[in-house]
């Protein structure tokens, strides 16, 4: 699971050392950073929405 293409995930880091070895250069640290921000930023909404979905269920 944690090896999916999605950034702020081990599978993100691939991609983005799969870019490096295709382009012959580094990607710019700045935007990789903003990139794994929301990647993280999202994987958190997609947290608190599933404890949010199993908690309402418990209390049903």
């Amino acid at each position: 699971m944690n090896l999916l293409p999605f950034p702020a995930l081990d599978g993100g880091r691939l991609l983005f050392i799969l870019y490096e070895a295709v382009s012959g250069r580094k990607p710019n640290e700045k935007v990789e950073g903003v990139i794994n921000l929301i990647g993280m930023s999202f994987l958190m909404v997609l947290m608190v929405y599933v404890m949010f979905h199993d908690i309402s269920r418990l209390m049903q």
